[in-house]
């Protein structure tokens, strides 16, 4: 395949071919989850499964790969899975036009998923959805906090036990501990977060910028393609 070319020289037919074969199922297609998609999309990956319940918001063009005036409104899954498409039509792509929950997980069809990427904001969803996917036997990954930093450079993958500095990881550690979740792959930054009082509707607004979510999914994307 001609798209796919540069690609193949790198990885080889082989590599290429597993891609090909290979599911990747990404729950949040924000400023995170888009690029996650994107990434996989163009190197080849088979079929992708998105799972978002949120719609398109003019906020969201500042960061997000899937956010133009002319999708502002448009669920997210449905803009991602036609930008995938035109990148390449071949590609399997399922999406659930939800937002993960315990309660509507058993709704959501992971059995084809090789890799699965957590890339959603509530801290409870996250553990929620890693406690399901390893429940299953898939391979997860999941990204830490992004939001007030401006230093892309300072992302890392680890392991849960052994991140610092990142406030959400701190929190993350706590509540996967209880749970006897014993590893967790992550992206995660030491940057220390710039504080900021934003608040909507009671609730504290994380600043945001276009190189930093960004980079942090090309990196979760990169991962999961080596894992695989």
């Amino acid at each position: 395949m001609e798209k796919l070319s540069r690609t193949e020289l790198l990885l080889g037919s082989e590599k290429l071919n597993k891609l090909k074969s290979s599911c990747v199922a990404i729950f949040g297609i924000g400023g995170v989850g888009g690029y996650v998609v994107e990434a996989l999309a163009r190197s080849g990956v088979g079929k992708l499964i998105l799972v978002d319940g949120d719609v398109v918001a003019e906020s969201n063009i500042n960061r997000q790969i899937i956010a133009l005036n002319s999708t502002i409104g448009r669920p997210k899954v449905e803009v991602m899975k036609e930008r995938i498409l035109d990148i390449n039509p071949e590609i399997d792509v399922v999406i659930y036009n939800c937002f993960f929950e315990k309660d509507n997980a058993d709704n959501i069809d992971i059995t084809t998923a090789d890799y699965v990427v957590d890339a959603i904001d509530r801290v409870t969803n996250k553990v929620d959805l890693i406690e399901w996917a390893k429940s299953k036997g898939k391979r997860v990954i999941s990204a830490m906090g992004a939001g007030n930093k401006l230093d892309p450079t300072m992302f890392e993958v680890a392991d849960i036990y052994k991140t610092s500095v990142c406030p959400l990881a701190k929190i993350m550690r706590k509540l996967l501990k209880e749970r006897n979740i014993k590893d967790l792959q992550v992206v995660y930054s030491k940057e220390l977060p710039i504080k900021n009082d934003e608040k909507y509707e009671g609730k504290a607004v994380c600043g945001s910028v276009s190189f930093v979510p960004s980079c942090m999914g090309l990196i979760i994307a990169g991962q999961v393609i080596k894992d695989l």
